[in-house]
């Protein structure tokens, strides 16, 4: 981006924290590789609260399938002086790039996870943020689900009693093809996609001591894929433990978020479509003694963050997540990748 550019984008700025009731908000796309990109991109365009803009993305493939969807392609310039709100949808390698980009602009960002490949990207994201009075939101896909609150509520309000074990399962199984792009990142398939189970994790317990990571290349592949991934989290009287495989094929009934605790357990599994089971020694809150399936409300990906992300915008609310529990969330993300954070 030129200089010229740049400052065409930050002059767009002034203004930016004016009202923007009574009219929608404008929302560009940085970028439409990553793979909640499409989802989103019909989502925010469903949504009464925004207005889509356009996208930039250099991929023809991609553009071509984007322009199907209804896309009109910008430069970055215009496209952050058009916008209210960035989202970051690019490759992840990008991801920290085009969202520093965008909060240095004076845009509020939507970025999708992982955020960064050093914990100094994020902590550069919140300074920005802070400075600017900006919304900051990662695109952790379980941060609205409604089996993981119930979960965290059981937890919070004790019904569990004190908690010793969480343990989760997130597998997949990915096509060859697409292994280099995973490969890239250390942690590997535990990076791209255990991040959802450590974000919850860390939200959930809070700051552990420490982490062991076991990073491993089980798939008999020549190539760098860490494919086959377990991290041990230790906090104070408690363990986390998050497992990952890239080679499990039918993954998706399998992955799991169980909670472990002196008076029972919260036991989600799957997650999609979601089932949460509690079993308690002694009733407590609003659940009986013994095993009870939780009804649980309608649940869509992804629709209840841009909600969210509209009214924080508009400062009816304040994130679910604060910046200091997104840095959290990083630092012990990379520290089970095997990243010293």
């Amino acid at each position: 981006m030129t200089r010229r550019g740049f400052l065409w984008a930050s002059a767009g700025s002034i203004g930016l924290a004016a009202s923007i009731q009574g009219r929608p908000i404008r929302a560009g796309f940085l970028g439409g590789a990553h793979s909640h990109a499409e989802s989103k991109w019909r989502l925010v365009g469903e949504s009464p609260e925004f207005e889509r803009v356009g996208m930039t993305e250099p991929s023809d493939s991609l553009r071509q399938r984007f322009q199907a969807l209804g896309a009109v392609f910008l430069s970055q310039a215009e496209l952050l002086a058009k916008s209210d709100v960035i989202f970051v949808e690019s490759a992840v390698g990008d991801h920290a790039r085009h969202a520093i980009l965008a909060l240095s602009a004076g845009r509020h960002v939507h970025v999708e996870k992982p955020v960064g490949t050093r914990l100094s990207e994020i902590q550069e994201m919140a300074r920005l943020a802070q400075r600017h009075d900006l919304v900051f939101q990662s695109g952790y896909m379980w941060r609205h689900h409604p089996g993981f609150d119930a979960l965290f509520q059981a937890v919070r309000s004790g019904w569990l009693g004190r908690v010793h074990l969480v343990r989760g399962m997130i597998g997949t199984s990915l096509e060859s093809s697409r292994r280099p792009e995973w490969g890239q990142f250390e942690g590997g398939g535990l990076f791209e996609l255990g991040s959802h189970l450590i974000d919850a994790l860390i939200r959930l317990m809070g700051e552990p001591d420490r982490v062991t990571p076991f990073l491993r290349r089980d798939g008999g592949y020549n190539d760098r894929l860490q494919d086959n991934n377990a991290a041990v989290f230790e906090f104070k009287q408690a363990m986390g433990i998050i497992l990952n495989s890239t080679l499990d094929p039918g993954a998706g009934p399998r992955r799991e978020f169980e909670v472990i605790g002196s008076n029972g357990t919260a036991t989600l599994r799957p997650i999609e479509k979601p089932v949460l089971q509690i079993d308690l020694a002694q009733a407590a809150g609003p659940y009986r003694a013994g095993a009870q399936q939780i009804p649980l409300p309608r649940y869509e990906r992804y629709r209840d963050d841009i909600r969210e992300l509209a009214a924080c915008i508009r400062g009816e609310r304040k994130p679910r997540v604060s910046l200091d529990e997104e840095i959290r969330v990083q630092r012990w993300l990379l520290k089970a990748c095997g990243v010293d954070a």
